[in-house]
């Protein structure tokens, strides 16, 4: 057994997960650095690592974000998990929209409110080219546009990742910009790639710019010349302005989100999705952008089921979610 005060990490990448400027101390016992990885489709998560934190503000294992967050792309096993992964909605890659545009939150607020919530593709595109939603000047910044807010959110509720998130963006509550980054996360190889520097951040800190160049320019291998780069990384660092997580203009300051049962269960949706089941939904790297303990998350998913959201069961410490309402079939195998 081993002491860990609220905030501190071990060598072996194990962190206090607490409210903010918490000072409790737990104890937690210790497992062995020698257990082998266990392959997963979007990263590798550790199974020696013990679910806990049932309980809100209870410790939790927490490995290190490089371990959670590798700066690697999303790579499929096989081509089936392929096929799956992209019918899904999911997109990989070495470019990405963040080149030239943010998350666009304000953009696709205004395509949402403008439209049904059973719209279909076509709605949606005319709202942007015909109606002009978005108070563009030209057709071809319309078309551009549109384009753009495709490549981030697909516009098409043929495509599941758009459809649940559009289930849950008309829910109540105040979680929209963090909806639209989950899903552009998932769409968006760049902005993934900027995720582990700002969600490894502790309230109140500064984003250190060049530790996001950094993880970018691994995840690229260095095809982004400087000045493409440093533009992708004032893009990514607006994204993670505008759902929350950062604060400030110049000086970006790392804030907490709060999340709700529907970000929840978005969250866990896209972990499983991408192959993740049980306990590991509460550690991926959708998880980890909730800022808050994986205790926390099993109440919001409890209130998630409660609002049909997803189905979850809990037994002999075994935790079970799925999503029978709503994802078909063939989606949930």
């Amino acid at each position: 057994m081993r002491l860990v005060v609220a905030g501190s990490t071990d060598p072996l990448g194990w962190r206090a997960r607490t409210r903010p400027y918490s000072t409790v101390v737990y104890v937690i016992p210790r497992l062995s650095i020698l257990d082998p990885p266990l392959p997963r489709i979007w990263c590798n998560i550790n199974n020696r690592y013990v679910f806990a934190g049932k309980l809100a503000g209870e410790m939790v294992p927490y490995p290190t974000m490089d371990a959670i967050l590798p700066p690697g792309e999303l790579r499929p096993c096989s081509k089936a998990d392929e096929v799956r992964l992209r019918d899904a909605g999911f997109r990989w890659g070495r470019k990405g929209t963040h080149t030239s545009r943010t998350i666009m939150l304000d953009d696709l607020r205004a395509v949402l409110a403008s439209c049904r919530p059973d719209a279909t593709r076509d709605d949606y595109l005319a709202a942007i080219h015909e109606d002009n939603c978005l108070g563009k000047r030209t057709a071809a910044t319309r078309k551009l546009s549109s384009q753009r807010l495709s490549e981030l959110y697909a516009l098409d509720p043929e495509v599941p990742l758009f459809r649940v998130m559009r289930r849950c963006w008309y829910a109540k509550g105040d979680d929209q910009a963090v909806l639209a980054l989950l899903l552009a996360l998932a769409r968006g190889p760049l902005l993934r790639a900027s995720a582990p520097p700002v969600l490894r951040m502790r309230p109140g800190e500064e984003l250190a710019r060049q530790q996001m160049t950094d993880a970018l320019n691994r995840s690229v291998g260095g095809r982004l010349n400087e000045g493409t780069l440093d533009k992708v990384v004032r893009n990514a660092a607006s994204s993670w302005t505008q759902s929350g997580h950062l604060k400030g203009r110049g000086r970006k300051v790392r804030q907490s989100v709060t999340p709700t049962a529907a970000t929840t269960a978005y969250a866990l949706l896209l972990g499983y999705l991408t192959g993740t089941r049980g306990a590991a939904l509460f550690e991926t790297l959708w998880a980890h952008v909730l800022d808050v303990p994986a205790g926390e998350l099993m109440h919001l998913a409890t209130d998630a089921r409660r609002l049909g959201f997803l189905d979850m069961s809990q037994s002999g410490g075994i935790v079970d979610v799925a999503f029978s309402r709503l994802l078909a079939p063939d989606q949930r195998r």
